[in-house]
């Protein structure tokens, strides 16, 4: 069965990401060693490498590896980087970047999925990934400031907070609205936010973060 994943891994990178401009080595690496199908519910496990997102628990869910992809490379990020995963649900995300950089504070506001990405990171030896339990709008300002701010799932606009928790020179990419949303880059340069539209991609809408006030293009 491992061997069976192994290959729809690389399956994914071949039909998924390369033909569709993931030209980074480097994540395509990532993305071929993280074993997605321990992120998702058992039952789900034999579907994992589909091109399509993946329920994963209550308002959670794998985006799909095209989109995923598309967006790491976007925000290039580096190996010196620190970075501030949100809504990490069961920690796939975090486990890739964790390839990708130096360390990754994950954030989760629903306790048993904290407990549950902890565990599957910690089986597989993602030593620079820290799962933390907090309201997601909130990001966590007392590990910033981050070089890269990742959000899973589409949102209406970004929380104000959360470009406070930016280093010069950092970037925050996310989803932003649907049917279909828009991937967008924003950069911050000189201390003032730049946004620049992607992409667009159909990403289930994150609920948790729908209330906030933020900030949009």
């Amino acid at each position: 069965m491992t061997e069976n994943f192994k290959i729809a891994r690389r399956s994914m990178v071949l039909s998924q990401l390369r033909p569709n401009n993931v030209t980074s080595d480097s994540v395509a690496d990532a993305m071929d060693t993280v074993p997605r199908e321990l992120f998702v519910p058992k039952n789900l496990r034999g579907v994992a490498y589909l091109d399509e997102d993946l329920q994963v628990a209550d308002d959670r869910y794998l985006v799909e590896p095209r989109v995923f992809g598309l967006m790491l490379q976007a925000a290039k990020v580096q190996n010196t980087d620190v970075v501030l995963d949100i809504a990490c649900g069961r920690g796939y995300t975090s486990a890739v970047l964790g390839r990708l950089v130096q360390a990754v504070v994950a954030v989760e506001n629903q306790e048993e999925l904290c407990e549950l990405a902890s565990e599957i990171l910690t089986s597989i030896e993602a030593d620079n990934v820290a799962v933390v339990q907090g309201e997601l709008q909130a990001g966590n300002a007392k590990q910033g400031p981050f070089n890269v701010i990742h959000i899973n799932g589409a949102i209406e606009s970004v929380p104000a907070g959360l470009f406070e928790q930016l280093d010069e020179g950092g970037r925050l990419i996310c989803v932003v609205g649907s049917n279909p949303g828009v991937a967008t880059l924003y950069i911050k340069e000189d201390g003032i936010m730049h946004g620049n539209s992607l992409f667009d991609a159909s990403v289930p809408i994150l609920k948790a973060m729908t209330n906030s006030e933020g900030f949009s293009f």
